[in-house]
């Protein structure tokens, strides 16, 4: 029996089989060495390719791996967590890995403010901050966190996975204005315009929400809140905010969907308006983009992981997410690429969605965000007020260009001023002069209550105070007891002390003290310095109105008690100074004194 694989190996070109040669004894050991030689060379190169071609795979990561999985933790602002999951899926199907080990990215939710307050510890609320990798929608609260914790693992590797800028959304039926809005027009920056017809601008909480804080940002900045005379823009408009902002987003939807012909418009992002319009498919809202460009969600890809497999994990993912495929998927759940693309399918512009990418404003810095939701948060502390208002004889003088007396002006004002106070606010109202309540200068018209609270007749107290106002006359012969009033009026506001709000004391008066069986002004400080306590802060503010105010006085109370004090000729100037005394809440106490004649 021939043996085959003997035949087939010693086979020469022409077929004659070598065996008949018979070759020489040592040829013949020469070729067996040869042989042996050559087998080895080709194990060998067997071996170095199947070296370079595993080492390859290693690169490559997209053969195979195995040993156990390396599990990345991806923690993503909840609107994009869906579709980074369906990337997550193929990613890890595709057994990428690390050193031979298969990568298993695993995407969860987490709001980007429960993150941020959770590895600061600055914030009202924290959540779970465990995660390798962290995709919040903005970098606003990346900078928050690089600003203010600087012992925690945080690489932010320069990457945006996606993009949604800043519009504007109205009821389906809402009157569209012939203009487009801009931020500084936005809401009212003035007391008279508080009262003026417009759109009710609704944003989500700031300080849980990218959408809210960039708004409170880019209205400050357009008002130019680092100047004193921008303060009270800047009170007014986070007046108007607060008293229609919504705690989270679905909230926020359900304002926009109440009322379809509601003249009010909300601050979203364009794919939290898709997602709205989805919902809402019957009746979806109306999109317009702010005049002089708006700001932009830019979803930044956060490396938290001090594990160098588990970051070469997470720079695995941050690649796969940069790809076209993983691109398509971001623009198809409502986004736009990094660089502004958007798929016309979805963000179409019989919708009103804009193609192109609005122009782009500047990310708020930290400290930017840090001050205004600052002031957000002091001015969102309900008030409790005391209102005091002089009816001595002068108040029956005229205003000169005009056609009503210094009192009557005085409660024009008071009342527009109301709208300033939330609902949760505490405010009464007493009035004075000289010996009006029996032996006292001072007369309580209605006790401090919630502007909620119901009072006699079904009434209000802020209805109350309106109508309080309205009828509230000077005495013709009463003379001005204002150190006596503001003596006791401290002391009720201290007995009566509430610690979750911001206890204050507003004194309305055209005039200097002429009682001469009352307090003197050093008696008073005395008092004052003796009585208050750091612990109940009670602030007095002054506004005065009137050719002969002496101010040093007013300034010297203003001083002592951390208020402000304000003089005027013109009564019909209270709105306007009710602002900068609110804005007196935006920065540190002290005494400050303005004389606005």
């Amino acid at each position: 029996m021939r043996n085959t694989l003997g035949r087939h190996s010693g086979n020469t070109d022409d077929g004659r089989d070598r065996r008949e040669h018979h070759p020489a004894p040592g040829r013949s050991r020469r070729r067996r060495r040869r042989g042996r030689a050559f087998i080895l060379f080709a194990a060998a190169f067997a071996i170095i390719i199947g070296l370079g071609v595993t080492g390859w795979y290693v690169l490559d990561t997209s053969a195979g791996c195995g040993g156990q999985d390396v599990r990345l933790d991806v923690a993503a602002s909840p609107e994009i967590a869906p579709a980074l999951q369906e990337v997550a899926a193929e990613f890890s199907d595709a057994n990428e890995g690390v050193d031979g080990r298969c990568v298993t990215a695993e995407v969860s939710e987490a709001e980007s403010a429960s993150v941020t307050y959770g590895i600061t510890g600055a914030g009202p609320a924290s959540g779970d901050a465990d995660s390798d990798v962290w995709i919040p929608d903005s970098s606003m609260w990346a900078n928050l966190v690089k600003n203010d914790s600087e012992d925690v693992a945080f690489s932010d590797t320069g990457t945006s996975v996606a993009s949604s800028p800043l519009v504007l959304a109205r009821p389906s039926e809402a009157e569209m204005p012939d203009e487009r809005p801009s931020w500084d027009a936005l809401v009212p920056t003035s007391a008279s315009d508080l009262e003026a017809e417009g759109d009710e601008v609704h944003l989500v909480d700031p300080v849980r929400s990218s959408s809210g804080m960039a708004t409170l940002s880019l209205v400050a900045d357009a008002i130019g809140d680092e100047e004193d005379d921008g303060r009270p823009q800047l009170v007014a408009a986070l007046q108007t905010l607060q008293a229609s902002s919504s705690p989270d987003q679905a909230a926020a939807f359900e304002n926009l969907s109440e009322d379809p012909e509601a003249s009010r418009l909300l601050v979203l992002s364009e794919q939290a308006t898709w997602r709205y319009n989805r919902e809402h498919s019957d009746a979806p809202a109306q999109i317009s983009y702010p005049e002089g460009g708006t700001y932009t969600l830019d979803y930044p890809y956060i490396d938290r992981s001090s594990d160098p497999t588990v970051s070469q994990a997470a720079e695995l993912f941050r690649e796969k997410l940069t790809r076209s495929a993983a691109q398509k998927i971001m623009r198809r759940n409502g986004f736009r690429t990094a660089d502004g693309e958007a798929d016309s399918q979805v963000l179409a512009e019989d919708a009103g969605f804009q193609a192109a990418l609005p122009e782009q404003l500047p990310t708020p810095s930290a400290g930017d965000i840090q001050r205004i939701t600052q002031a957000w948060n002091r001015l969102k502390l309900d008030s409790r007020l005391l209102t005091i208002v002089d009816v001595s004889g002068s108040m029956l003088q005229t205003v000169p260009g005009t056609e009503m007396n210094r009192m009557q002006l005085t409660a024009q004002a008071s009342i527009q001023g109301l709208d300033l106070f939330p609902e949760g606010s505490e405010l009464g109202m007493w009035r004075f002069s000289t010996t009006i309540n029996d032996d006292l200068d001072y007369e309580e018209l209605l006790p401090i209550r919630e502007l909620t609270a119901e009072v006699d007749g079904g009434a209000t107290q802020r209805e109350a105070l309106r109508q309080q106002w309205n009828s509230v006359e000077p005495v013709s012969d009463g003379d001005t007891g204002l150190y006596d009033t503001y003596l006791a009026a401290y002391r009720e506001m201290s007995r009566t002390y509430k610690a979750d709000r911001v206890n204050a004391i507003l004194m309305l008066t055209d005039g200097n003290n002429d009682d001469e069986n009352g307090i003197s002004l050093d008696e008073l400080a005395t008092k004052l310095e003796e009585e208050s306590s750091p612990v109940k802060p009670i602030p007095i503010f002054t506004i005065a109105f009137g050719p002969d105010i002496d101010p040093e006085p007013l300034n010297r109370i203003a001083e002592l008690s951390g208020g402000a004090s304000y003089t005027t000729e013109n009564p019909a100037e209270i709105g306007d100074i009710f602002l900068k005394a609110f804005s007196n809440r935006l920065q540190p106490a002290g005494g400050e004194s303005e004389d606005e004649g």
